[in-house]
């Protein structure tokens, strides 16, 4: 009998699925202790719950980014195996973007889970990221790419740059966003509750979702910074996922990736009915069905497949009769 995701996902698909949580590291100290952290976790949960992405465009100090490189690449390489660790590398009108890439993709690109661009403008900066890449060798030419938007002008290409088959996931950077706005959007809208009311950057998040969705991509959402309010956090996390259609979101410290996880995990009502009802598609064959008084076909099943790979993802038990399906 045939998988679930093999009836249900194209290989796109299948292959879109990421941890919801990308969690960024720039100091040293940090890098490794998240690094620590990940490790646990997946021995807790039994599956890589999160990212690690290594920060050298923020963590790097100015006059040691080759230093700091390699010291990513150093790190990349003795993760444990099956760990996700990815790297942000400089922009790519940075002087060190190039040396970035030698230094971390040109050593450790088949120890990479992705590589992070900021600031991306267009397609066209995509596509040189895309040469520079293959110019270092054929683990570096598969590299997955993710792109961060941080402009109108960015946003505005959103949809061509989530078509290039290099990007994986786009992510929004609200903050660089609000200032390249010459003071038309205040302050207010970097916060918690601002980013979700200003119209202007809630119609750049819907953007970016959508031109994602339109690519089988992943769209990731913005980082809170008020990191010590955990209601806040939770309360972003659920409206990036169940308003706005992001299905990952950045972590800028550690105890925000387990209400991250929660806000993003489907609840033990919504498992049991997936797994369920897809159970009795089996049976069919995947055929239509009736179910509880509701038609179905593979449009609804694929979407609570979805939700069960969503559970998986997020370190959620599931019901004892999906577990097989991930074994």
């Amino acid at each position: 009998m045939m998988h679930p995701r093999e009836v249900l996902l194209d290989a796109q698909a299948a292959a879109g699925a990421l941890p919801v949580c990308d969690h960024y590291s720039g100091v040293p100290d940090r890098m490794r202790k998240s690094l620590q952290l990940q490790a646990q976790m997946r021995r807790e949960f039994g599956a890589c719950v999160f990212d690690v992405t290594l920060d050298c465009e923020d963590g790097a100090p100015v006059g040691g980014e080759a230093d700091h490189a390699a010291l990513v690449a150093e790190l990349v390489l003795q993760a444990e195996p099956g760990a996700r660790v990815a790297a942000r590398v400089h922009p790519i009108d940075h002087p060190h973007f190039s040396e970035d890439l030698r230094l971390i993709a040109g050593a450790a690109a088949d120890r990479l889970s992705h590589l992070m661009i900021p600031k991306v403008e267009t397609l066209s900066d995509v596509q040189q990221v895309d040469r520079a890449l293959r110019g270092l060798g054929p683990d570096a030419a598969a590299l997955p790419i993710h792109v961060l938007l941080e402009s109108p002008r960015a946003v505005h290409a959103a949809f061509e740059i989530a078509a290039h088959p290099r990007v994986q996931s786009i992510s929004f950077g609200l903050m660089d966003f609000v200032s390249s706005h010459n003071g038309a959007i205040g302050a207010q809208a970097m916060t918690v509750q601002g980013q979700f009311t200003h119209p202007l950057v809630v119609r750049a998040k819907l953007e970016i979702a959508a031109a994602c969705h339109a690519s089988a991509k992943v769209p990731s959402h913005c980082v809170v910074t008020e990191f010590s309010d955990d209601q806040a956090l939770q309360q972003a996390a659920q409206r990036a996922a169940r308003d706005l259609g992001y299905t990952r979101m950045w972590s800028i410290h550690p105890k925000q990736i387990r209400p991250i996880l929660a806000a993003f995990a489907p609840d033990a009502a919504e498992l049991d009915t997936a797994t369920t009802l897809l159970q009795a598609a089996e049976q069919a064959q995947w055929a239509p069905i009736s179910f509880e008084g509701r038609l179905h076909d593979r449009a609804s099943y694929r979407y609570y497949w979805q939700l069960l790979e969503r559970g998986r993802r997020t370190g959620v038990r599931l019901p004892q009769a999906a577990q097989g399906w991930f074994e």
